[in-house]
């Protein structure tokens, strides 16, 4: 008879290390990615993180009744690769900001790093800091009268962390944000630029000194964890572990910009380290996340719910394939890197134990729309193409919106639904408005695949 299975304790993994990473979003993907580097980085015991959950308290909880540590199951098409990660070495409900200011007032933390997903940072549809809304408005007047722990934001907690970390005399600091969004670093900076000169414009200068912010990109694909993978692990390891985390066996992380006060040797552990993020940023955001984005709203109404199963559909990868298209033409990179990567996509895609849901991928295409699949579309048609591929991305979103497919989760929902009520007709004037397709030749064309995809939904 097998032994019971048992939870895991930090004896399972290494001494905890020091916190000087304090990392906002607890999720899977950082789980599988960030913390993953920091672990396999030779100095790893000089860089323990702690780590914030979002609004919710269970992980933080599941978390700390192991010590942190968990275990990451790498699905390779002929079986699975454990690792028990002891990187993270202290976890936290996201509403403790007393504990997060705690933190930043520590001269031993360095690094404060992100997964917050594009709507985390509260940016207006220009990228500025969104200052009308609510949550940010009640940031800033708790932030003028000094009740630093009160804020709700993240770009209220960047701040109000930062306020703490110039009252302490703590020393410089780095953000390294970790989200799909180009440029992600200057993203950051503009954020919390615009709510500390709302608050106090004598902070400003102290940032100029003592803050850094570093660009990423980021690229790992880690779906929601089954209970198929919770038992694989019981059976194969002992370990009763309801933190374990699922990724496929593919992963990078390129950074730019400068670490004030020191970092972990990632580029030991794969990272790495270049002056121009730019190419490799559009590499993965156009043709990773961009299909993504694509089989997410349209092979949904098709009825295929997972990566898998929508890439294995013949009719669905000509799709991706028309959008990979139209992406490559306006790509900074040389054709052949460019092959390479669609044919790697290929094979992730394709790993029939990767059974990531579409409809989670769905989420916030406000967010995703207009920086995966509108620049290409407008480029292609000011050269004057067709790119059929992206708008084709295009419709289904705006159907999506219309109730096809994936349901909406969106942080604008109420506004881009609305967007889409009255006529197909009408609904595809306002999407395009909204997103700044002015070509007349694009915008009937997302007409006509809307037309076309509402004729084939399941």
């Amino acid at each position: 008879m097998a032994p019971a299975p048992r939870g895991m304790a930090r004896e399972d993994g290494r001494p905890a290390a020091p916190v000087r990473i304090v990392h906002l979003g607890l999720g899977n993907f950082f789980r599988a990615h960030t913390a993953l580097y920091t672990e396999q980085a030779p100095d790893a015991d000089q860089w323990g993180i702690a780590a914030f959950t979002g609004r919710s308290y269970a992980m933080a909880e599941t978390m700390e009744a192991s010590d942190g540590l968990y275990t990451l199951v790498v699905q390779n098409p002929e079986g699975n690769d454990y690792q028990v990660i002891s990187s993270v070495v202290a976890t936290h409900p996201g509403p403790d900001v007393e504990q997060l200011l705690a933190y930043f007032r520590d001269p031993q933390v360095a690094i404060i790093t992100s997964t917050v997903t594009e709507a985390g940072y509260v940016r207006s549809a220009g990228g500025a800091l969104d200052a009308q809304h609510e949550g940010v408005k009640a940031d800033i007047e708790t932030l003028r009268v000094g009740e630093l722990a009160a804020v709700t934001t993240v770009p209220g907690k960047f701040v109000a962390g930062l306020i703490a970390r110039r009252e302490a005399d703590a020393g410089p600091l780095t953000f390294v944000p970790c989200d799909n969004v180009p440029d992600s670093g200057h993203m950051v900076e503009t954020v919390v630029r615009d709510l500390a000169g709302l608050v106090d414009d004598s902070l400003l200068a102290w940032v100029d000194e003592n803050v850094s912010f570093v660009t990423t990109m980021v690229d790992r694909i880690t779906p929601q964890v089954s209970d198929e993978v919770r038992g694989a692990v019981t059976a194969d390891t002992g370990i009763d572990d309801p933190a374990a985390v699922a990724t496929e066996p593919f992963t990078e992380w390129v950074l730019a910009g400068e670490f004030k006060a020191g970092r972990p040797a990632w580029d030991a552990a794969g990272a790495t380290f270049v002056d121009d993020i730019v190419p490799h940023e559009l590499r993965k955001l156009w043709l990773l996340n961009g299909s993504h984005s694509l089989m997410a709203y349209a092979a949904t109404i098709v009825g295929r719910p997972t990566v898998y199963e929508a890439i294995t559909d013949e009719t669905v990868a000509g799709w991706v394939n028309e959008w990979w298209d139209v992406a490559a033409r306006h790509l900074p990179l040389p054709a052949q890197e460019i092959a390479d990567y669609r044919e790697a996509l290929l094979e992730r895609f394709g790993n029939p134990r990767m059974k990531d849901a579409l409809a989670r991928i769905a989420a916030d295409g406000s967010q995703k729309i207009p920086i995966r699949i509108v620049p290409a579309l407008n480029a292609d048609r000011a050269a004057g193409g067709e790119p059929i591929g992206a708008e084709r991305a295009v419709a289904a979103w705006l159907l999506h919106l219309r109730g096809l497919g994936a349901p909406v989760n969106d942080a604008r929902g109420d506004e881009v639904t609305a967007l889409a009520e009255g006529t197909l007709e009408e609904a595809a004037v306002r999407v395009c408005d909204y997103l700044s397709i002015a070509d007349a030749g694009a915008r009937a064309s997302i007409l006509a695949l809307a037309q076309e995809l509402e004729g084939l939904a399941a």
